[in-house]
């Protein structure tokens, strides 16, 4: 049986992260278990892929860190949106919701 693929899509996680950390400051692991449990398992994220993107989303003045406890007493770089990040997240958002009626229209074309 075919194994459905649970990849991001490509051009999303950036998307994807911000959306995640506008509910609430949060640490690499709980974005990626909030990605995996809001799209119903259908995403999962790769590690490698989160690390790097938290580095671009930073280094773009999308996200601030800081280091805490988390509530199991670890360590952990906790994200925060910042006002930048937040005009992004809805220019990404207006221009996925585009993209994806496109699709959703030709996927409906009798033609």
């Amino acid at each position: 049986m075919h194994e459905p693929n649970t990849d991001v899509i490509q051009g999303t996680l950036d998307m994807l992260i911000l959306k995640a950390v506008s509910l609430e400051p949060m640490h690499g692991f709980g974005i990626a278990r909030r990605i995996e449990q809001v799209s119903r398992g259908v995403f999962k994220v790769n590690p490698g892929s989160l690390l790097t993107a938290f580095q671009r989303l930073e280094r773009a003045g999308w996200l601030d860190s800081e280091w805490r406890d988390t509530e199991n007493s670890r360590r952990a770089k906790f994200y925060t949106l910042t006002r930048g990040g937040r005009k992004q997240l809805e220019v990404e958002t207006t221009d996925w919701l585009r993209r994806a009626n496109a699709v959703a229209r030709l996927l409906k074309d009798e033609g």
